[in-house]
């Protein structure tokens, strides 16, 4: 199966793939490797998913807000391929950043909210490697973010 039939028989609808707020680009692409600008939670209304892991929000919350972060990772790979998913040849690693509490353990928990929605679009080749990374503080609040490398075919 087609990674885009994956999106279909999921239901996945993809957000669209907003431009940088910052000094950097969405995307980088070097040699046969596409980088994904780290993305933040925001949820399927355009909220941003805000809060600290431990305090305001529970595991369960923080998997969804990284399933959400790796939609929007996934819809700036599909805007960098020229819409044409078949150009990845497989996701090489994932950082997620968890804006957690100093007792909060479960950051691999909440990062695998992406890993798995990036799994199962990807299939075999959606493993990756992967840092799930506890933080103070992420960019206006949010409660996770995410980057990524893809290799290209």
């Amino acid at each position: 199966m087609s990674f885009e039939e994956n999106l279909k028989k999921n239901n996945i609808i993809l957000p669209k793939a907003a431009n940088p707020v910052g000094s950097y680009v969405a995307t980088k692409v070097s040699g046969k490797m596409l980088f994904i600008s780290g993305q933040i939670s925001i949820d399927e209304n355009g909220n941003l998913i805000k809060g600290k892991l431990g305090k305001d929000l529970n595991t369960d919350a923080g998997y969804n807000a990284a399933k959400r972060c790796a939609l929007n990772i996934i819809a700036h790979v599909k805007k960098a391929c020229n819409e044409d998913l078949s150009k990845i040849k497989s996701c090489v690693k994932l950082t997620g950043f968890v804006n957690s509490t100093d007792d909060f353990t479960d950051q691999p928990k909440v990062i695998n909210g992406a890993s798995d929605l990036i799994s199962l679009i990807f299939e075999d080749a959606g493993m990756h490697a992967r840092a799930a990374v506890s933080t103070n503080s992420l960019p206006l609040g949010v409660s996770v973010e995410v980057d990524a490398i893809f290799e290209l075919n």
